[in-house]
């Protein structure tokens, strides 16, 4: 019989993961049975636990349950702990370990499919919600010149910035309210807030790009008022379609001990992606 795989989450019928985990499975010739899991609000314990008791072998976690997972955890990695999140859960016998792959998939991604060092480099961060404790750490361990942390509310970018003070060795780790951006140059711009999904955008200055930055949108699957503004504004632009495919391909070597390849499966979605619009 197939392992038995799931990813979780309220909603879940638009994911992708299950395609993706199935191109993995057949690229690496791994015995794998992955399935949407939908799961009832207040009902993630039970939810999950009915899976372990049905032969599942570990979740991939969505919204709104990445904090009850880190909860549900009896161990976690390294990186689930700084991110105060879980997205990947294995289970084994009564042990239940909780990884956190979001900010993996977005390094890779910006490093290995995008070609854009990050060690160095001056990085601008929109937001300080659960997407951006995610990635901070990773993010740090790229060793950047310069991370500032820009939030609406300055006082929770200055607790993400508190939080992960003591990774932050040579690279200078700042807060900011996006008044204050004014005057700064940045060579790498992420866009982790959830503005894009509502057409709108943070209040960005105008010349905050360097000259041949990146302005990544973690978004993915449309062209958001940030990404229109930053291509305006001379920057690369990239949506977070890679980081999607990059951290799916974390958890499967986290659960299977195989790095499977990442490329033919996101230029697929990109072109099933490119396919929609123009239908659209």
């Amino acid at each position: 019989m197939s392992d038995l795989y799931a990813v979780i989450g309220n909603p879940v019928a638009h994911s992708k993961s299950p395609a993706i985990h199935a191109a993995f499975a057949q690229s690496s010739s791994q015995d794998i049975d992955y399935k949407r899991l939908f799961c009832e609000l207040g009902a993630f314990n039970a939810t999950v636990q009915g899976f372990r008791a049905a032969g599942g072998k570990g979740l991939n976690v969505t919204l709104p349950f990445k904090h009850e997972a880190f909860e549900l955890a009896t161990r976690r990695s390294a990186r689930a702990e700084q991110a105060g999140a879980v997205n990947t859960l294995s289970f084994d016998g009564d042990d239940i370990a909780g990884d956190n792959t979001d900010g993996a998939g977005l390094t890779r991604d910006i490093t290995a499919n995008l070609g854009r060092a990050l060690r160095g480099k001056s990085i601008l961060l929109l937001g300080a919600g659960g997407a951006s404790y995610g990635v901070v750490g990773p993010l740090l361990g790229e060793a950047p010149a310069v991370l500032v942390i820009a939030n609406r509310t300055l006082s929770k970018a200055e607790a993400l910035v508190q939080r992960f003070a003591a990774l932050a060795g040579a690279c200078r780790l700042t807060a900011s309210g996006y008044a204050a951006l004014g005057g700064q140059h940045f060579d790498v711009v992420i866009n982790a807030t959830s503005a894009g999904l509502a057409g709108d955008m943070p209040q960005l200055p105008e010349r905050a790009f360097a000259p041949q930055a990146l302005a990544y949108e973690m978004v993915y699957g449309k062209t958001t008022p940030f990404m229109q503004f930053a291509q305006a504004h001379g920057a690369t632009v990239a949506d977070g379609l890679g980081m999607l495919v990059e951290q799916a391909a974390e958890s499967f070597f986290v659960w299977r001990g195989v790095r499977p390849q990442t490329a033919p499966v996101l230029a697929a979605l990109r072109g099933e992606t490119s396919a929609a619009r123009t239908a659209d």
